[in-house]
């Protein structure tokens, strides 16, 4: 069945090409200087922007600190479990 074959490729091009979010959520062991400083480092925020992020990580328990396709999206992730933040990825649609 080629059709079916052409379809499931369709359905994965397009599972990847739907924007993601990458999530950073809190975490009892991380300072917030430094989690607002892991975030100018990998994202290249300024520092205003990265300290918005890291309050809302602080107080809402988690930040959608970017948002685009699902390889860049996975690579940010690795960074910031490199920098030992807890971090996910989700699906915006």
């Amino acid at each position: 069945m080629p059709g079916t074959l052409v379809e499931q490729e369709t359905e994965t091009d397009d599972a990847l090409d739907v924007p993601w979010n990458v999530v950073v959520h809190n975490d009892p062991v991380n300072l917030m200087s430094y989690v607002a400083q892991v975030f100018q480092k990998i994202f290249g925020y300024s520092r205003q922007r990265a300290e918005k992020h890291m309050l809302e990580v602080h107080r809402q328990g988690r930040s959608i600190v970017w948002t685009g396709g699902r390889e860049r999206a996975e690579l940010y992730i690795q960074q910031l479990h490199g920098w030992l933040l807890l971090a996910t990825i989700e699906r915006t649609a």
